[in-house]
């Protein structure tokens, strides 16, 4: 059997460890304990259930950061994989597992580098740090979003920030994220009257009620989108109403859906005019809105140049700015001022049956993180 690198070993190790959100399984401790050998600071993090952690090199500015997790989704119904999901297979030049993809090929590949870089630059610039958190693919209350309050309350500003989440498509640095649509949801009960099919004299259906209301929703035009980001999108993920019963005209419908938003319009701006086209047509309703992310952008700079310079020179290929996908721990990093960007494998099997990396990608994604910091962190 051919000798392993380091980052597809550890990458395996970490894949090895039913991590599920939002219990981090050992991970954590496994990066601390070679972080600690590179003179890192660890501060252990735990909020709730939530296992976390902030690792610092370096007491100066700029501060650069690694940020990722450790949690994966449920694997599904194991006997549908090809290989058991947490024993982390390599199987025709593929690393098999769950988090393969998302994270823990990208977590492997932040250590290797932070390694090589650290013993080639013992006396970088500034300050390296790592945010890693078990609660990305949970409620995302008690992970990222903490660590910051926590390091906002003592003013510790972060500059630049990787997010190792799949960003790339085709080829590993075919396209980063350089910013992410704003996420909000609503919960909408339009009520109306229950009663006899039969008389409908004496019942106001939600149903037909409902219905103008929905289609002008879907149908307006929310905005143009601009030179980021696409235009906003209002997407309709469930109706329910009814008894059960094919006699019965219901009380209420429930109805649930989403906005992807641009920079072009605010939550506060949706939900007014949501609210302006639910009360044109008289209806009876209340709405509760979750707030996922607003959107943010981080424009051509400092690190967008060092990424897109670093990927030009391992890889060979230009690369995509992009905003397309949905969410990411971005959203609680970018308003503090720092600028992030989402570096990581190939995005094509996260969250499906036979999650996988390609080996080498993970050794390419390893040096373009040690030549970003490169750029960054070395005094020219």
């Amino acid at each position: 059997m051919s000798i392993l690198s380091p980052t597809v070993e550890l990458a395996k190790q970490l894949i090895s460890r039913r991590s599920v959100t939002p219990d981090d399984a050992g991970c954590q401790e496994l990066m601390i304990e070679r972080l600690e050998a590179m003179d890192f600071h660890i501060e252990r993090l735990q909020f709730e259930e939530v296992t976390n952690f902030w690792a610092r090199r370096g007491t100066e500015g700029p501060l650069f950061c690694f940020a990722g997790h450790t949690d994966v989704v449920p694997s599904g119904p194991e006997e549908k994989w090809d290989y058991p999901p947490f024993e982390a297979t390599i199987a025709d030049g593929f690393l098999c597992g769950r988090g393969a993809a998302d994270m823990k090929g990208g977590l492997a590949a932040f250590m290797t580098a932070l390694e090589r870089f650290i013993e080639h630059h013992p006396d970088h610039q500034g300050s390296i740090a790592l945010l890693i958190t078990s609660d990305e693919e949970g409620p995302f209350i008690n992970g990222t979003t903490r660590v910051i309050d926590h390091l906002e309350a003592r003013n510790e500003k972060i500059d630049w920030c990787i997010i190792g989440e799949p960003s790339s498509t085709e080829k590993v640095g075919d396209a980063i994220k350089n910013g992410r649509r704003g996420s909000i949801s609503g919960d909408l009960i339009i009520r109306g009257v229950q009663g006899h099919v039969a008389y409908p004299h004496l019942v106001e259906n939600p149903i037909h009620l409902a219905a103008p209301a929905l289609n002008e929703l879907a149908t307006e035009h929310w905005d143009e989108g601009n030179e980021y980001f696409p235009p906003t999108s209002f997407q309709i993920s469930n109706i329910h109403a009814g008894t059960g019963a094919t006699n019965v005209v219901p009380g209420h419908i429930d109805v649930q859906f989403n906005f992807r938003f641009s920079t072009e319009l605010t939550a506060d701006q949706i939900k007014e005019r949501t609210h302006e086209i639910l009360n044109r047509y008289g209806l009876n309703y209340d709405i509760k809105w979750t707030l996922s992310g607003n959107p943010f952008i981080t424009d051509k700079g400092d690190l967008v140049n060092a990424c897109v310079e670093s990927i030009r020179a391992i890889t060979g290929q230009e690369t995509e700015l992009s905003t397309s996908g949905g969410t990411s721990d971005g959203r609680f990093i970018a308003p503090t001022g720092a600028q992030v960007v989402e570096l990581g494998p190939i995005n094509a099997t996260i969250h499906k049956v036979n999650e996988r990396v390609k080996v080498d990608d993970l050794d390419t994604l390893s040096s373009l993180y040690e030549n970003i910091l490169a750029r960054l962190m070395v005094q020219k």
